[in-house]
């Protein structure tokens, strides 16, 4: 995932869990919040130590951006989201990951509606 389609700041992701709308999910849990003023859609990937040490939660971080990778152009560009992962997300593949996002996507409504797959 490119750097300038990250949330970053601890200010915005902390905007974003307040304000957001959640989709919780076992392997991980999709917060949404759409910015009329936006131009590109930002996604921030969050691991606490629920998940594990610092190991299990880099791992876990680095499925999700690959799994985003894979959807993101799906995304509305006016959306922030905030994707928070669970223990479980470390026995799962990145495929599997994708699938999930694209599932919590249609579920939030806040997919592209001509583009998203079956």
């Amino acid at each position: 995932m490119e750097r300038r389609k990250r949330l970053n700041r601890a200010s915005d992701i902390q905007r974003v869990r307040l304000r957001g709308k959640s989709f919780p999910h076992p392997l991980l849990v999709l917060i949404i919040l759409s910015d009329m003023d936006q131009t590109e859609a930002k996604i921030g990937v969050v691991a606490t130590k629920s998940v594990g040490g610092a190991v299990e939660r880099n791992r876990a971080k680095r499925l999700i951006r690959a799994a985003v990778d894979e959807v993101f152009d799906f995304i509305q560009p006016q959306d922030q989201i905030l994707v928070l992962a669970r223990k479980p997300i470390l026995q799962a593949e990145t495929a599997e990951i994708a699938a999930v996002l694209l599932q919590l996507l249609r579920k939030a409504a806040v997919h592209k509606p001509s583009v998203l797959p079956k």
